[in-house]
């Protein structure tokens, strides 16, 4: 069975247009701490090759290819000739996904923490506007206070996490174990360009996975997992196999 890869990266090079696919080239570098004794890994040059309809539906073009920083799953061959095949290893693409910009990402944490803030500012303002009587403050303190607690709380829960429905726990995704059956199979990728388009609008995954309790053995759902894995999730919602 060839050897499933996956690279992240943008463009090093121009897109190049075929009959039916396109290609382009990428470079990653090793770990800069190799084992003691060895020597430390250099940059591998890449030539992805693209089928044209998972191309367009990723909504890259030419120039936005060289700047968007993308995910690249398949297997890798060396049967190319190197007038199309530029790169050390050619990669046959099975799975392109583009990742988002982590600039986009902080301001849209910073939009929200500063809705939040406006929202309590806008509560108390209104809080002072309302006309309270005298003896009703003289009598019963503590009710005029009590909306103003519960109002201030309510920015710190939307903050909280949402998770989907089911869910029945939530655990880091670096424990999870993929068996190698899941990694021998390539989800179809629109469907899971619809689950990471579905991640971006809710913050969440649209369905728990689920897993053995004790060993974290995924069982089911291998594309949200992959969608976890591009959208860089530390944790994510599960559901265990005995509970289903």
């Amino acid at each position: 069975m060839p050897h499933k890869m996956t690279i992240t990266g943008s463009a090093t090079g121009p897109l190049r247009e075929y009959d039916r696919y396109v290609a382009f080239d990428m470079r990653e570098k090793g770990s800069p701490a190799a084992p003691k004794g060895l020597k430390k890994s250099t940059f591998i040059s890449y030539t992805v090759f693209v089928a044209k309809k998972a191309f367009n539906k990723t909504g890259l073009t030419k120039k936005s290819i060289m700047h968007e920083k993308i995910l690249v799953q398949g297997e890798p061959t060396l049967d190319i000739p190197i007038d199309e095949c530029p790169g050390e290893i050619g990669i046959i693409c099975f799975q392109i996904t583009v990742l988002p910009n982590k600039n986009e990402k902080e301001a849209n944490e910073s939009k929200d923490k500063k809705e939040a803030q406006q929202e309590v500012a806008a509560t108390k303002q209104e809080e002072k506007q309302e006309p309270v009587a005298k003896e009703e403050k003289a009598v019963q303190p503590e009710v005029n206070e009590t909306p103003v607690q519960e109002k201030k709380a309510a920015p710190q829960k939307k903050q909280q996490p949402i998770q989907p429905k089911g869910t029945k726990d939530v655990v880091s995704f670096d424990d999870i174990i993929v068996p190698e059956a899941f990694l021998k199979t390539r989800p179809n990728p629109v469907k899971t360009e619809e689950v990471i388009e579905f991640v971006k609008r809710t913050g969440h995954l649209d369905k728990p996975l689920t897993i053995e309790k004790g060993s974290k053995v995924l069982k089911d759902g291998y594309r949200r997992y992959i969608v976890a894995k591009t959208m860089k999730m530390d944790n994510v919602p599960v559901i265990y196999d005995d509970q289903k």
